[in-house]
């Protein structure tokens, strides 16, 4: 079933977000302060590609360095890639067959308002 449902996401919502991601990481990376950020955005352009059968977990690990990359990364690009996914998940869930993608849109919703300082794992 996972299978099925990253093809479909991959098909309706995965391609364009994860794209979204990419460009932003790749201005992310043309400043040498920016390169965090940027690679960032591609791990998550990759979780936004194939989310079912993953989850979002907080690294322990993560500091005050964290926090305030994601105050700056909040205001200068993640509050875009929310509104992404916020309004990709309503569009996928006026559709029965889409409610659990819209799902999984809502779930992308938290990491790309704050990425630095969590890891992308496999459910178990």
């Amino acid at each position: 079933m996972t299978l099925i449902l990253n093809l479909i996401w991959l098909v309706l919502s995965g391609v364009w977000m994860a794209l979204a991601y990419v460009v932003f990481g790749i201005l992310a990376c043309l400043t040498v302060v920016g390169i965090p950020f940027g690679i960032a955005c591609f791990r998550i352009a990759n979780y936004a590609l194939w989310p079912f059968g993953r989850d979002i977990v907080r690294r322990p690990d993560a500091g005050a360095a964290s926090t305030l990359g994601n105050v700056l990364w909040f205001l200068l690009a993640g509050l875009w890639l929310a509104i992404g996914h916020a309004v990709s998940g309503v569009s996928l869930c006026l559709t029965i067959i889409g409610i659990p993608l819209g799902i999984a849109s809502f779930k992308l919703i938290p990491i790309s308002l704050t990425p630095l300082g969590r890891e992308i794992v496999p459910s178990r």
